[in-house]
């Protein structure tokens, strides 16, 4: 036999509120069924729970994309400390920058591999480092160091944290969507169970294949047991 099962997802909300409210027959004064607090109460929600399900739809999407974005300017601005890094350390072990130097960078002057700027942490923290610790050197009179230079550095390091900044408030804007949806949904299913209550008290007493057919149609959702359908049809 069919049981009775409350949705699971946002959309099967959505959908069964919309049956319901859509059927002109909720809206007759004679032989109405349903109370009229509870359809005023099922408009609001249904419409705020479309609202915030497209609202965490775009920002999820947003997100998303973002990602891709921040995940191509992190590898770039990888490259450049990277780089610039082991020129720098090359420079020391040729003997043309002092060994004491590399502590404007934040090195040990016996550094001869590179600091973890594979994460993005590790990436902010050190290339802060090695942009300060560059001008620094360059004030006291140092040769610049070239092929990167500092400049083109500076601006890969500099795009890569203006997005990671954006990225935090992406997902900040995300996670305020998501959880408007989880405030959202107990208030809906209350309402569901609610109606779906009325519609199939009014339909009691019909034979159950028709109490299910009516009582679909005004949005109440049945489910067949695990092989019931397959015995149904035979």
């Amino acid at each position: 036999m069919p049981y009775r099962r409350l949705p699971k997802t946002d959309s099967a909300r959505i959908k069964a509120l919309k049956t319901l409210l859509d059927n002109n027959d909720i809206y007759t004064a004679r032989g109405r069924f349903i109370s009229w607090d509870s359809i005023s109460r099922a408009q609001p929600a249904c419409d705020r729970l479309l609202t915030a399900t497209q609202q965490y739809g775009v920002t999820l999407q947003a997100q998303t994309r973002h990602t891709r974005k921040l995940a191509k300017l992190q590898r770039s601005a990888t490259m450049y400390v990277s780089h610039f890094l082991q020129v720098l350390l090359m420079s020391v072990e040729r003997g043309e920058i002092k060994a004491s130097q590399l502590e404007l960078y934040g090195l040990n002057g016996d550094a001869r591999v590179l600091p973890n700027i594979k994460t993005i942490e590790g990436l902010i923290e050190w290339g802060r480092k090695t942009i300060d610790g560059e001008k620094a050197r360059l004030k006291k009179g140092g040769r610049p160091i070239y092929n990167p230079t500092l400049a083109m550095v500076e601006t890969h390091y500099d795009l890569f944290v203006a997005a990671n900044d954006q990225q935090r408030l992406q997902l900040e804007r995300t996670r305020q969507a998501h959880d408007t949806l989880v405030r959202l949904r107990p208030e809906v299913d209350e309402i569901l169970l609610d109606l779906w209550n009325q519609i199939e008290v009014h339909f009691a007493d019909e034979p159950w294949k028709e109490r299910v057919e009516h009582c679909s149609k005004y949005g109440v959702v049945y489910y067949n047991r695990k092989g019931e359908g397959k015995e149904s049809e035979k």
